[in-house]
């Protein structure tokens, strides 16, 4: 018999139990060691999951039917560094 992969939902709602339980302090130490791994071991799955939609999201298919990396435009690119050189007057860099 084949075990269903949880969804990403369902992981959620398991890691919130685990955290909500820990942080009750009502836990025996080797039990919250055990739960602790656990949410360790979800977290990286979920954070999987996230990279990969994230990687999927950042493609976009080209005339061709092909599958090509999303790149910003040269304006939002200015902009962005613009932020980050401390340059946040609102206005538009083209």
């Amino acid at each position: 018999m084949t075990e269903k992969k949880a969804t990403f939902e369902e992981n959620m709602d398991k890691l919130n139990e685990i955290v909500q339980e820990l942080q009750g302090g009502n836990v025996p130490l080797k039990k919250a060691l055990s739960e602790f791994q656990n949410g360790v071991k979800l977290s990286q799955e979920m954070q999987k999951t996230l990279q990969n939609a994230d990687n999927t999201l950042a493609k976009m298919v080209n005339s061709d039917g092909d599958e090509v990396p999303f790149t910003r435009d040269k304006g939002y690119e200015e902009l962005k560094q613009q932020k980050s050189d401390g340059n946040e007057d609102g206005a538009a860099p083209f």
